[in-house]
């Protein structure tokens, strides 16, 4: 028997086609599977991340750092002074040792900890040592400036009397890895973080702006400095609030808390980035003037030297034009178009060089300038290299040998009370890092070497390592012979390694650990 095929059922308006009923409520799809992944997301966290934090271990941890002691105190006090030095040298290895000294990261950090778990006593505690650690700083790098012969705006000085919008975010970024380092155990973060945000190197700025009653350096380096500590405070507070850290404080207290925070967060964004928009204003007029001053000249003129400063009220102009063809017009031209473009009043000096009509002329005559200055600039580097190792080496400026032409430097350095040989090598390396196109040595007295050259089955542990690239280095500075001692075995790989780099080496057989002396003495 035949049976009728039932016409397909239309669809509805929504683009669902009923089906039959088979006891079972269907749920759409694409609603499930967001709910399950919130879920499965949300317990995750809370398991298997904020579950596995010790908050207890953590804030004890962090209430440690946030003491007061008399470790706080000198660690604060001698980063610092290094912090000032490396900026009158304009040295950013030594800005970036005092860096790594600074302890002000703990307070700080301590700050957050103690808003995000309300704990007002830890509050205080970690406020009074950061005011402390700050007045300490500025107190000490002021006095050094004022008593200081060098008092000059450096490159290193100049880099921080301008903040703006991107170093909150830097401080920010900075803070995020080293709370998260603080609360996942992973300490070892915390010296990029250190590096990054730069705390000590602000406030010697700060001790410079005071000493030299210079308000724009002053102020400039204290709001950086003011960012860096709110921001990370700031940050430290949200990553214990998104971990979980349990809070003493009543719902409308923590409320209020939020939108305080919010506020201080605005503030301090409001003058970075208005600082942010006169640093793109400052870069328009430059391109502005570039482009005013080589349209006043033939095609084949080049501008050689271009510099502008910013008054209150008005903008100086300095500029040097290479130009085949001279016009006494041109400044007061370029200065009247200058105030109209900018809207602001123009004070231009327009120094005009006649070269001839060829571009090679003109090519070869700023080739010329350029080299004048590079010379200059050349022999400005290597006098303040020779006052860099004079200070290190203990001896007088004159004592240092410079080679310009081989890019050579080289001291004998005097007798230092408790110095190493390690010591001695450390100074040579800092100094040598800041200038990798030159060949820097400092020579030592003779000194001890190291005493025990650790050693295992696999050879030199990481400590007998480095004693041997001590004991290398101080040969070759030196030019003595080596002499070891200790188990044959050990004795003879040691001596190939450093036969392997240059070191004249004998070998005697001895009890006890490896260990190492001058010979041919």
């Amino acid at each position: 028997m035949n049976e009728e095929t039932p016409p397909p059922r239309a669809p509805s308006s929504s683009g669902y086609t009923p089906q039959a009923s088979t006891g079972a409520t269907i749920t759409p799809r694409g609603g499930m599977s967001v709910t399950r992944v919130l879920f499965s997301l949300r317990r995750w966290w809370r398991e298997d991340v904020v579950g596995t934090v010790d908050q207890a271990e953590v804030i004890e941890r962090r209430r440690e750092d946030c003491l007061m002691s008399e470790r706080y105190l000198f660690m604060t006090a001698m980063s610092g002074g290094i912090a000032v030095l490396g900026l009158l040298l304009s040295s950013p290895a030594v800005v970036i040792g005092a860096m790594l000294l600074s302890p002000l990261m703990g307070p700080i950090m301590g700050l957050g900890f103690a808003l995000s778990i309300g704990d007002y006593n830890w509050l205080k505690q970690s406020a009074i040592s950061l005011a402390w650690g700050t007045i300490i700083a500025v107190g000490l790098t002021g006095a050094l400036v004022f008593m200081s012969p060098i008092q000059t705006i450096t490159p290193e000085i100049a880099a921080r009397t301008q903040p703006n919008l991107f170093d909150l975010f830097v401080a920010l970024f900075s803070a995020m890895a080293g709370a998260y380092a603080m609360i996942r155990g992973r300490e070892g973060t915390i010296v990029g973080v250190a590096i990054a945000t730069a705390l000590m190197p602000p406030l010697a700025t700060v001790g410079f702006g005071l000493a030299t009653w210079n308000w724009t350096v002053f102020s400039g380096s204290l709001l950086l400095y003011v960012t860096n500590l709110i921001t990370i405070a700031l940050t430290a507070w949200g990553m214990a609030r998104l971990y979980g850290f349990q809070t003493n404080l009543s719902a409308r207290n923590t409320a209020f808390q939020n939108i305080a925070i919010v506020a201080v967060s605005i503030a301090l964004a409001v003058p970075l980035a208005l600082s942010l928009i006169r640093i793109a204003e400052e870069t328009n007029a430059q391109r502005i003037t570039r482009n005013e001053i080589l349209e006043s000249f033939p095609a084949r003129a080049l501008l050689d030297d271009l510099q502008i400063t910013y008054g209150e009220d008005t903008i100086s102009v300095d500029a040097t034009v290479l130009t085949p063809r001279l016009d006494s017009e041109a400044e007061a031209d370029v200065e009247r178009t200058l105030s109209q473009q900018l809207q602001r009043p123009v004070e231009l000096t327009l120094t005009q060089y006649q070269v001839g009509t060829s571009a090679s002329a003109a090519e070869q005559a700023q080739l010329s300038a350029r080299r004048a200055s590079e010379e200059a600039a050349a022999l400005e580097r290597a006098e303040n290299l020779a006052t860099r190792l004079a200070l290190v080496a203990g001896v007088e400026e004159g004592d240092v040998t410079v080679d310009r032409t081989r890019r050579r430097a080289t001291v004998r350095a005097q007798r230092l009370d408790g110095a190493t040989l390690a010591a001695y090598r450390a100074l040579e390396l800092r100094i040598a890092e800041t200038e990798p196109d030159w060949t820097v040595e400092l020579l030592p007295p003779i000194g001890e070497l190291p005493g025990e050259i650790g050693w295992d089955e696999e050879g030199p542990t990481p400590e007998g390592a480095q004693a041997l690239s001590v004991i290398e280095w101080a040969a070759r500075r030196i030019d003595l012979p080596i002499v070891l001692t200790g188990p044959p075995a050990q004795a003879s790989q040691a001596a190939e390694l450093l036969a392997r780099r240059g070191v004249s080496v004998t070998v005697r057989e001895g009890p006890g650990p490896l260990s190492a002396d001058w010979g041919g003495q």
